[in-house]
């Protein structure tokens, strides 16, 4: 095990206790230490989204995509970055990285969702509306929802 792993993990868990602003100076001791490991850059990303510190955020997730985390995580930092990046404002970037996780993650429904956002933040509202009427429609298991499933997807084409 890496030697900063077993630090990251037991912080992690303080984080789940809703411990957030306690861990922030945690992890970035633990970044000075090892720097440029992309995992520890995740979790400080994460953890400035769940303190509502979007601007704070973004170049942690960024620096962790760009070093490159295992394909859990790596969904799970594109979903962080491409919702950061809307809320700040910077709309195409997020497009572009949502459309990006899409591909890289055809089975991971939720980025649609989250593009879906987007879209609507960017005044698409029909697309938007299209996308998550879509993806309901793909995910669900609802007997009523599926019983109309094609009735639904009728309507959203036609938004």
């Amino acid at each position: 095990m890496s030697a900063w792993r077993e630090e990251l993990d037991a912080i992690v868990g303080a984080r789940a206790h809703g411990q957030a602003e306690e861990i922030f100076p945690r992890l970035q001791k633990l970044d000075a230490r090892h720097p440029n490991v992309a995992e520890i850059n995740y979790q400080l990303a994460w953890t400035c989204d769940v303190l509502d510190r979007a601007a704070d955020a973004l170049p942690y997730y960024e620096k962790a995509v760009a070093l490159g985390l295992p394909p859990n995580e790596l969904s799970g930092a594109l979903i962080g970055l491409g919702s950061t990046l809307r809320s700040l404002g910077q709309l195409e970037r997020s497009t572009e990285v949502l459309r990006s996780g899409q591909v890289q993650f055809p089975d991971n429904p939720e980025f649609a969702v989250f593009l879906s956002l987007t879209l609507h933040a960017q005044g698409r509202a029909a697309d938007a509306l299209r996308l998550a009427l879509d993806t309901l429609c793909e995910t669900t298991d609802d007997p009523g929802l599926t019983a109309y499933q094609r009735a639904i997807r009728h309507a959203a084409a036609r938004l």
